[in-house]
């Protein structure tokens, strides 16, 4: 028994055109293997950002601050009373301490370093490609996602301006680029949908600039189709160090 997905979602390129077994089942909802996936990946996010290291060479430098102006700058009785070997033991601490806090900044200054060459893409950047670079663009995002990609988008391309295969199965989709300033409607969807039964594919995307109107996505739902607004494509990108630039 296979679960079916409500199609019509900007989605982070879901598995295209795989089968998806269900593995479980809670109350009336089946659980897939895509649905344990998804929430393990969740789970690492939410350990990532509190293990970042930013965050944790600040509350190190807190805490071993505190420790560090209580011992010198209070001066207890009670340390002063301490055996040598204890004493000696703190101070090996705070030296420990200090050669850690010294690595974890370096590792937050080397990934802000980073960060700032990392490639910039936006809306406005994708928006300013030519509609043949931006096609050629959502063709370089499909291969790092998997895809043999053919680029169909001239005279008499039928409305397809990309034709993909996923190199696993090698089952065929395919994917209209708009590169739109206004929000994209169901009419726009509807073209996509008619474009892929002509076609006789599984699937067909549609990856835009713009944002998609709620009578759209309405419109795409439990249908075999994928829309990839403006904002969702920028994060993808992002994920995949990927810029028109480069």
């Amino acid at each position: 028994m296979l679960h079916k997905y409500p199609q019509g979602r900007s989605a982070n390129f879901p598995a295209l055109l795989e089968n998806r077994p269900v593995v479980g089942k809670i109350g009336r909802f089946h659980i897939s293997q895509a649905d344990f996936a998804r929430a393990a990946q969740r789970q690492r996010q939410n350990m990532a950002k509190y293990l970042n290291p930013l965050v944790v060479a600040i509350l190190m430098t807190l805490v071993f601050g505190s420790w560090v102006f209580y011992r010198w700058a209070w001066q207890p009785d009670w340390f002063g009373r301490l055996p040598l070997n204890l004493v000696e033991a703190f101070d090996l601490f705070e030296f420990g301490s200090t050669m850690t806090l010294l690595v974890l900044w370096s590792i937050v200054a080397w990934q802000r370093h980073q960060k700032q060459l990392a490639p910039q893409v936006s809306v406005d950047i994708l928006y300013a490609l030519s509609p043949y670079d931006f096609e050629h663009f959502v063709g370089q995002v499909f291969r790092r996602k998997g895809y043999d990609v053919t680029l169909r988008g001239r005279s008499g391309d039928m409305g397809v301006d990309l034709e993909i295969r996923k190199r696993s199965d090698n089952k065929k989709a395919v994917v209209q680029c708009k590169r739109y300033r206004n929000t994209v409607g169901p009419e726009t969807i509807r073209e996509l949908y008619g474009t892929m039964l002509h076609e006789r594919v599984a699937h067909g995307f549609l990856v835009t600039t713009a944002s998609i109107s709620k009578a759209g996505r309405e419109w795409a739902k439990n249908k075999p189709l994928t829309l990839i607004d403006g904002a969702t494509l920028v994060r993808i990108s992002a994920d995949l160090n990927l810029s028109p630039h480069k």
